[in-house]
């Protein structure tokens, strides 16, 4: 979503960029957790048309304010320039959900990986994303060998100094800026 919505720049240039030195895996969980918010947005986006077609209705049947009748263009204006920037939004939404599909290994929710779950006392009030940390800690002990990069702007769960440290047993380094790792990707 952070892609989409034009959060993360470096997000964008990675994915299209990705270096062969990066392998992609992701929790086929983020794909529809990332659906899942793209409908939500929706719907908040139809609630604020809904809202700004009222506005403009009142400020067209104000017949006797240059003020309406300003009002009236800009919301106008507005409204045109919101549905442009929706249609941005869904663009690199697609763009990116594809390219993810196809670039990124999935990480499947199997049973020993809800079981697993089942064990971290963390992100209780979060369960998505308590099972997004328990595929990815899972993976990781798939590839021991390997360095492993976490890479999530939510850094509200994921940033707590608890999941850190658990992310960090795991061999796993947390990263929730692109820049950030970019950075580090090119010390290396």
């Amino acid at each position: 979503m952070s892609i989409a919505k034009g959060q993360d720049l470096q997000a964008e240039y990675l994915l299209k960029n990705t270096p062969n030195s990066v392998r992609l895996a992701m929790p086929s969980l983020c794909f529809a957790e990332a659906l899942t918010t793209l409908e939500q947005e929706g719907k908040y986006s139809r609630d604020f048309l809904n809202k700004l077609d009222m506005q403009i209705s009142e400020a067209e049947r104000d017949k006797s304010s240059e003020n309406a009748r300003l009002l009236f263009l800009q919301l106008e204006q507005s409204k045109i320039s919101f549905f442009e920037r929706m249609n941005d939004i869904k663009k690199r939404f697609d763009d990116s959900f594809n390219k993810l599909f196809i670039l990124a290994e999935i990480i499947e929710l199997t049973s020993e990986i809800l079981e697993e779950s089942s064990i971290i006392n963390l992100l209780e009030k979060h369960i998505v994303d308590k099972f997004i940390l328990a595929c990815i800690i899972y993976h990781a002990r798939l590839h021991p060998s390997e360095k492993k990069i976490f890479l999530s702007s939510n850094s509200k769960e994921f940033g707590q100094r608890e999941v850190i440290d658990l992310l960090q047993n795991a061999g796993i380094r947390y990263f929730n800026k692109t820049q950030n790792f970019l950075g580090w990707l090119q010390s290396q």
